[in-house]
């Protein structure tokens, strides 16, 4: 069976994708960054927990608090993106699940009173989210460059607070010459699946 999605959005969105190291000057909009929100907060979440927490470095003075804090081989990209996300978990989601989980509105004290439960689904949750942030990201037909090197605590401190946990870094823009390195090998799907 062929998948639905037609074939230039499957390039668009997985197969000519890549990740971006080098971007244009060219200006993410907050109405772009907007439309990619409106559309991955579709993508689901256990209890549409939903804690997924974006912080936009948007501004010249956070850029240069941001920047020390990334690893060495991130800084130069870093500077030079035109918008960097910080994508976070919020350890405190439970307090919105009454409105998103209207249904069982108990499920933030019944399954979430306790912060490392808390902690332990808000990471798996926004990292989900991460993904789709990742893919709306290029159906917006922007380029991500998403980074885990960076000092987690000292962006936790800088950007966030102890109710936030960084998950990754994302440079956000339009891909500049020798953006990214050629497609990586990936793994079989006899090596990926397993029946029983």
């Amino acid at each position: 069976m062929s998948l639905v999605l037609d074939p230039a959005a499957q390039d668009l969105l997985f197969r000519e994708a890549r990740t971006a190291n080098t971007f244009t000057d060219e200006p993410v909009t907050e109405e772009q960054v907007q439309a990619i929100y409106d559309l991955v907060k579709y993508g689901p979440t256990a209890f549409n927990q939903s804690p997924l927490r974006v912080v936009l470095v948007r501004s010249a003075e956070a850029r240069e608090r941001l920047v020390p804090l990334m690893a060495e081989g991130n800084q130069a990209k870093t500077a030079s993106a035109p918008l960097v996300a910080i994508l976070a978990a919020d350890n405190e989601f439970h307090e919105e699940l009454p409105g998103l989980f209207p249904h069982f509105p108990q499920a933030k004290d019944v399954f979430f009173a306790e912060r490392p439960v808390r902690e332990q689904a808000a990471g798996l949750n926004a990292a989900l989210q991460a993904a789709y942030f990742i893919v709306g990201v290029r159906a917006a037909g922007l380029a991500a460059g998403p980074m885990t090197g960076f000092d987690f605590a000292g962006v936790q401190k800088e950007f966030l607070d102890a109710d936030h946990t960084p998950l990754m870094i994302v440079n956000i823009g339009r891909p500049g010459e020798g953006a990214s390195f050629p497609r990586s090998p990936r793994l079989a799907y006899e090596d990926v699946v397993t029946t029983v």
